[in-house]
C-alpha cells in the first residue's frame, strides 16, 4: 500500500498552519492522540504516586503502561528498564555523576567528537575527579566517525564508552555494534544516545546489547520527556543520588522527585499511534494500542520500515535540489548506495549567507529551519563552522511531502540569487 502520508497529516494539528516543518531534528509535532492523552491526565488522573485513591492509581496505572509502551518501542525486557526525566541531558547528567562514583583516578572514558554535547559535557565534568577522556575523531570528508583506531582508543583502562546512534547535526548513523563490541572486549560499559536516531530507524536494546541509551520522544511526535534505558543489571549495579524517602528499587530511584505524570502519559500515546501507523497502514490511526498488546512491537517495526523508505525517498529529492545550487556546500554522507548509515537530516552553508540570514528568510516564508550548532559543539568547532555561526540543518520526518520539500528547494534558490 502506498504510504498515507495525506492521512497521517490530517492528525497533526499544527500542520493546518500551512507551515512546512523541516525542525523535527529539535522537535517534532505532536498527533491529536498526544494531545488528548496529556488533556485526559489532567481531567482523570491528576494525582501524585502511591496514593490509596482512586485518582493517584490512575496515574500509577497510566505510568506503568507508559513504561510498557517504551519499552515496547526499543524492545526492553520490561518496563522496568525505563526511567523517565525531564530531558535526556538531564537523565545522562544524572548517569554520569552516578557511574562517577564507581570510577578511579586514571580509568577512562570513551567520547565521539560527532555527538550533541548531551552525550559529551556529563562525561567531560569526570576530567575533573582524573577521569581520562579519550576521543573518538571525525573524517571530514563525509563527517563519520573514524573507527580504524577503535581497539587503541578503546583498551584495558577503558570503563565507559559513550557515543551516538545517529548525528543530530549530519545524520550520520555510526556503527553501533562494532563500537559495543570493542567496548564489551575491555569490560566497559556502553551508553548510547538515541535521540536523533529514534525517529527513523527501529531501536532494539537487546541486539545493540547496551547497557544504557537515551532518546527523547519530543523528537517523535510525543511530549517533552526524556527516557533513559538501563539493563536491568547495570541499573542495579549503580546508586545515583536522591532524596532519602524515594525508592532505592530501580527505576524509580533514577526519578527525582515528582514526575511530569502528564508528559509520560503523551509518551505512550505517541508510541500507540506509531503501532497504529505500522498495524493498519493509515488505516484506522489513532487507535489505542492496549487493544493489540501482542502486537505493539511488531506493528512498531513496520512502521519504522514504512517511515524509512518514506524519508528516504524524499531525502533523495532534496538532496539532488540542494546539490543543484551553486556554490551550496553539503555536510555528511552524500552517497545514495550508503544511505543506509544516514538519516534524512540535511546540513548545509549558503555561501554569502550566514546561516541565520538563511534560516530567518525561509521563515518568512513558512518554513521552519534550525540554524547555529544544535548542541553539536565539537563538530562544528572541528569543522571551522563555529565561528561562522554554524549551518543550517533541513530534516524529513513522517509528515512530510515531496511538495514541501519542492518549496523549500524554491525559497532555497531564490534565497541563493538575491
Amino acid at each position: 500500500m502506498e504510504y498515507p502520508v495525506e492521512q497521517i497529516r490530517c492528525q497533526f494539528p499544527a500542520l493546518a498552519s500551512g507551515d512546512v516543518y523541516f525542525d523535527g531534528p529539535g522537535g517534532t509535532q505532536v498527533p491529536q492522540a498526544v494531545i488528548d492523552a496529556v488533556a485526559s491526565y489532567y481531567s482523570q488522573a491528576n494525582a501524585n504516586e502511591h496514593g490509596l485513591f482512586p485518582s493517584s492509581r490512575r496515574s500509577d496505572a497510566i505510568i506503568a503502561q507508559s513504561r510498557t509502551a517504551m519499552a515496547d518501542f526499543i524492545n526492553a525486557r520490561s518496563g522496568q528498564e525505563i526511567v523517565f526525566g525531564a530531558n535526556m541531558t538531564n537523565l545522562t547528567m544524572q548517569l554520569a555523576r552516578a557511574l562517577g562514583r564507581t570510577l578511579k583516578v586514571g580509568d577512562e572514558i570513551v567520547v565521539s567528537r560527532l555527538d550533541h554535547d548531551a552525550n559529551i559535557a556529563p562525561w567531560l565534568f569526570l576530567h575533573d575527579n582524573g577521569i581520562v577522556i579519550r576521543w573518538l575523531e571525525i573524517d571530514p570528508t563525509d563527517c563519520t566517525l573514524k573507527l580504524d583506531r577503535l581497539d587503541k582508543i578503546i583498551n584495558r583502562k577503558t570503563r565507559i564508552v559513550a557515543v551516538g546512534l545517529a548525528s543530530n547535526a549530519f545524520g550520520t548513523i555510526n556503527d553501533a555494534a562494532q563500537i559495543v563490541a570493542a567496548a564489551k572486549k575491555a569490560g566497559a560499559l556502553t551508553f548510547l544516545d538515541a535521540v536523533h536516531f529514534a525517529p527513523h530507524r527501529p531501536i532494539d536494546v537487546q541486539l545493540l546489547d547496551c547497557d544504557f541509551l537515551a532518546c527523547s520522544p519530543y523528537k517523535f511526535y510525543g511530549p517533552h520527556a526524556g527516557v533513559l534505558y538501563g539493563r536491568q543489571e547495570a541499573l542495579e549495579r549503580v546508586q545515583p543520588y536522591k532524596v532519602r524517602p524515594a525508592s532505592d528499587r530501580a527505576p524509580d530511584c533514577f526519578e527525582t522527585g515528582t514526575k511530569n505524570h502528564e508528559g509520560i502519559a503523551g509518551v505512550a500515546a505517541a508510541i500507540d499511534f506509531l503501532a497504529g501507523l505500522g498495524r493498519d497502514c493509515g488505516k484506522e490511526h489513532g487507535r489505542c494500542a492496549a487493544a493489540y498488546p501482542e502486537g505493539r512491537r511488531r506493528w512498531l517495526k513496520a512502521a519504522m520500515a514504512a517511515i524509512t523508505v518514506h524519508e528516504m525517498r524524499l531525502f533523495s529529492r532534496l538532496l539532488a535540489g540542494l546539490q543543484s545550487i551553486a556554490g551550496l556546500r553539503l555536510y555528511g554522507i552524500t552517497d545514495s548506495e550508503r544511505f543506509s548509515a544516514r538519516t534524512p537530516t540535511a546540513c548545509f552553508t549558503l555561501p554569502g549567507s550566514a546561516p541565520a540570514i538563511v534560516a530567518e528568510k525561509l521563515g518568512a516564508a513558512g518554513i521552519n529551519v534550525w540554524h547555529g550548532n544544535y548542541y553539536a559543539l565539537e563538530p562544528m568547532k572541528f569543522l571551522g563552522l563555529e565561528e561562522k555561526g554554524g549551518a543550517v540543518r533541513a530534516g524529513l520526518c513522517l509528515y512530510n511531502t515531496e511538495d514541501e520539500v519542492d518549496r523549500f528547494l524554491a525559497a532555497l534558490r531564490q534565497i541563493a540569487v538575491d
